[in-house]
């Protein structure tokens, strides 16, 4: 099982992306279970998400405590004393973030991708909403998801010219995000 924690604020669609990966998953013919956590319900409040991948079902609805992943729509949350708490040995991290990753942030990291995603989405969808830019880096630094089964579980969630405005971001994730493996 493959356990993915998204730490976000409210308002930058860390629920969605959640959500979305699990319909990616689902799609390459994995089991998942995606769920979020919430502090205070209001925008800017921390939010934490949770999906998990396997080959079987899922039975276990707790959230997740040892992550094989962490994604990280706000930077400011890289001051979190418990971000890293528990990350397996062997990790993926993905950052939302214009600076690169000067050294390894935890022992426990193999692979970091470090995307501009804020600055993608405003160039894109015109607002700071990163999420689905990070799911393309997501699939371009962990290899466990194809970018094509990220790009069709969009439409399930959103239409129209904010489809396209998406679609793109996701695009642009997955070619922009830089990889580093330690």
């Amino acid at each position: 099982m493959k356990e993915i924690r998204i730490h976000g604020r409210g308002g930058q669609g860390a629920v969605l992306a959640a959500r979305m990966l699990a319909s990616a998953f689902v799609a390459e013919g994995k089991h998942v279970a995606s769920f979020p956590m919430y502090g205070f319900e209001r925008r800017g409040a921390p939010v934490v998400a949770f999906t998990r991948v396997d080959d079987v079902p899922i039975r276990e609805k707790t959230q997740i405590y040892t992550p094989d992943c962490l994604i990280v729509i706000d930077p400011g949350l890289l001051t979190l004393p418990t971000l890293f708490t528990g990350l397996k040995p062997g990790g993926v991290f993905i950052l939302n973030s214009g600076k690169k990753l000067e050294k390894q942030p935890d022992k426990n990291l193999k692979v970091g991708g470090v995307v501009n995603a804020t600055q993608i989405a405003v160039d894109e969808i015109g607002r700071d909403i990163p999420n689905t830019c990070l799911l393309g880096a997501f699939a371009a630094a962990s290899g466990w998801l194809k970018l094509e089964s990220i790009l069709n579980a969009l439409p399930d969630y959103l239409s129209g010219d904010i489809l396209q405005r998406n679609l793109k971001s996701a695009e642009r994730g997955y070619r922009e995000v830089e990889v580093t493996k330690w």
